[in-house]
């Protein structure tokens, strides 16, 4: 009697959940397209980690390559590029979340404080435009108008008597324009899913707060500002799990061997060492050890997120 009750309730479930398939088919085709990408580019390559613990040859393809254990990560962590490439890839993330982070929710603040709608979608419109522009345009730009020869910056610069600054070489200068470059570039996109939370705030809320006399600059501290923390805190989890990712297309546009001391991180040089000198099973390595950095960050800052005000990412 037992067996049969538990086929019964078995076959009950199986049945409301062929229902809810049959419910939602046009949900689920729609995200088949992007089931079938993850799968196929994100999951089934995750088998090719086991190259960071082999010593790997083309001949050999990857199963037959011969096992070295931990050999490439012992021979990373003992090189001397080792700090410098961890200090910088984690300076330049460091500004950037600092300095970048808060520039969105600046924007989206201010931008909700025009009326004319008009005017908004244009100035929204404006700030999206720069996101689509490829790095290379944008670092060409930039050369451009840094240049010591007929760049505009300069040419303001010698207009007060200074002498002309060659920026793209200075590595002191670097930092600040890998970062000030990426704010330009991306604020308007970011900024986007802020301008979505602040559209969700009850707008009664507004009403009651202004019956009550709060100007706007109160309801913004009170209202605004709490009803898109939630959203706020989980784009801030999700910036710190990729607090140990460059993307190295950017930087090896822009550095030179003047700047290495500042612009050499972890990606370029899993691209010097893994891509242009083919030693693959090190450039595994350094990026395997890259990825668990961001995991056990991501990991970290979600745990103390729940414990703090119960905003996480659903990891667990």
């Amino acid at each position: 009697m037992k067996t049969l009750t538990n086929a019964t309730v078995r076959s009950g479930a199986a049945r409301d959940f062929i229902k809810k398939l049959n419910s939602q088919k046009l949900l689920i085709l729609m995200i088949l397209p992007a089931c079938v990408y993850f799968f196929v580019f994100h999951y089934i390559p995750i088998y090719g980690i086991i190259v960071a613990f082999k010593d790997f040859s083309i001949s050999s393809g990857i199963l037959g390559s011969r096992w070295v254990g931990l050999k490439w990560f012992y021979e990373f962590f003992n090189s001397y590029v080792f700090w410098r490439l961890l200090r910088n890839t984690l300076m330049l993330n460091v500004y950037n979340l600092m300095f970048g982070f808060p520039v969105p929710i600046i924007f989206a603040l201010l931008l909700n404080e025009i009326k004319g709608k008009r005017i908004k979608r244009t100035i929204q419109t404006i700030s999206y435009l720069p996101h689509f522009i490829s790095v290379v345009i944008v670092v060409s730009i930039m050369n451009l108008l840094l240049s010591t020869t007929g760049g505009v910056v300069n040419k303001a610069v010698a207009a007060f008597g200074i002498e002309p600054i060659n920026f793209m070489y200075e590595k002191s200068w670097f930092r600040f324009l890998y970062v000030f470059s990426a704010i330009w570039q991306n604020f308007g996109w970011n900024s986007i899913i802020y301008f979505a939370a602040i559209a969700n705030i009850n707008k009664e809320l507004y009403e009651a707060a202004t019956i009550d006399g709060a100007n706007r600059w109160k309801q913004t501290l009170y209202i605004t500002i709490p009803g898109i923390l939630p959203t706020i805190g989980i784009m801030l989890l999700l910036r710190l799990g990729s607090l140990m990712s460059v993307g190295f297309e950017k930087i090896i546009l822009m550095y030179n061997p003047s700047t290495y001391e500042v612009s050499d991180v972890i990606s370029t040089y899993v691209y010097r060492k893994g891509l242009l000198a083919s030693n693959f099973s090190f450039g595994a390595a350094v990026g395997f050890f890259n990825s668990v950095i961001n995991f056990i960050i991501l990991v970290a800052s979600n745990y103390i997120s729940n414990k703090l005000s119960g905003d996480t990412i659903g990891l667990w």
